[in-house]
Parts: structure tokens; sequence; C-alpha cells
């Protein structure tokens, strides 16, 4: 699931657009424009990092817990990276291994999130970033990765509280970065091109699940 080396995604060209463009009035406006953009990103000069509060979380409902730095990359999403996709993911194995795997350095994989069989959500890396759980670079930049608890040949460990507590968070996740609820922007990680997993097997209940995403949406939060 891991991946390498992280990208480099420093592409914007501060200001060049002002500084292009010609005669007093615009390069007036331009300068405007220009200080604008610096304000904005400020934190990307060399040596500044972008502001983070400690134990922050994107989803109200959920525990922070962090995962270990080398499982995921740092980044600005969606500024740098749009996020067009949930992947939906089974652990095969306990909640407490899931955290246990994804704080280890060594396994070089994590999602944003893992959810519980009592509905318990945890997020542990933030949306912004880049988390190693797709095995497919591109689709762990434009996706949030959703674990579940459980294993996929046990359709019992797939509970009505872990259904309905991911389809909240799936919800506000699509709404937040204005994501289609449908199978082609929510899909499990067996249909990642080029990975061998099989998550979240046979028995996931597609059909129940995203009409549990579509009730969410239109629930107030």
């Amino acid at each position: 699931m891991g991946e390498r080396k992280a990208s480099k995604d420093g592409d914007r060209k501060v200001g060049r657009r002002a500084l292009l463009i010609g005669g007093t009035v615009a390069a007036a406006g331009s300068a405007v424009l220009a200080r604008g953009e610096l304000a904005r990103l400020w934190w990307r000069t060399p040596g500044v990092e972008k502001p983070r509060k400690e134990g922050e979380v994107d989803y109200a409902g959920a525990r922070w817990v962090a995962a270990s730095d080398a499982n995921w990359r740092r980044a600005d999403r969606p500024d740098d990276y749009g996020i067009d996709m949930v992947v939906v993911h089974v652990t095969q194995g306990s909640f407490d291994s899931a955290v246990k795997a994804f704080q280890d350095p060594g396994h070089k994989a994590a999602a944003h999130y893992i959810v519980r069989q009592d509905g318990h959500v945890t997020q542990m890396i933030r949306e912004l970033d880049v988390a190693y759980h797709a095995g497919n670079r591109d689709y762990n930049e434009r996706s949030v990765g959703i674990e579940h608890e459980g294993f996929v040949d046990r359709p019992q460990d797939l509970t009505d509280e872990m259904y309905e507590a991911s389809a909240r968070l799936t919800a506000r996740i699509c709404a937040r970065y204005d994501i289609p609820v449908d199978r082609e922007h929510i899909i499990g990680h067996v249909e990642v091109p080029g990975t061998d997993h099989t998550d979240p097997g046979r028995y996931w209940d597609w059909e129940k699940y995203m009409r549990l995403i579509r009730r969410a949406r239109t629930t107030p939060a």
C-alpha cells in the first residue's frame, strides 16, 4: 500500500500573472492580486509550514489518534490535489490492531478514518493530507480512505451501527468536497486499479450503504 517518495506540489507561480500585466491601472490591480496570493500562500515559503492544530479533526464525531507520519504525506488538499472520491476498506482485523498498524512506521499504509463495529469513528490522518491507503498514487491523492473493523468473510462484522456511522461520515465528506453520491465516486478498495485487495468484500451491502449516505445528506449535521 505504501508509497516510496513524496511528490512535489510547489508548481504555483505566486504573483506571476500580476507581473505580466502591463499598464498603470492593470499594474495597480495586479499588485493587489499579488499581495493577496502571497498572503494566502505565505506558508509555502521554504522552511515555513502551514499552521496545524494538534488533535484537530475534520469530522465532528471523530476522536483523533495520530498515524505514523511514515504512512501519509503532508499536503494541502483540495488546493493541491482535488478530492473526488471515498474509498471503502475493511481492516481484516480488530480496531485495535488497525490502529497499531497505522501507528507503525514500518507498515507504510494507513487510512484517514477507522469506523468501529459499535459506530465509533477515529480519525488518524487529516483529510488535507494524502494517506497511503489505496495502493495507487493517483487514487491516494484524490480520495479519503475509510477503514471498517472486521473481516471480509464474516458478514456479522458489518453491523448496522458501523454502516450508519460510516454513511454519516461519508455524507459529510461528499458534502465538503462536492463529491457525487454514486458508485463511481464511492468505491471499494477492490475497485482501485492495480491493487490485489478484495475489501470490502462480497458481504458489503452497497445498496444499503448508498441509501444511508443519501439519507444522511438530507439530515442536518
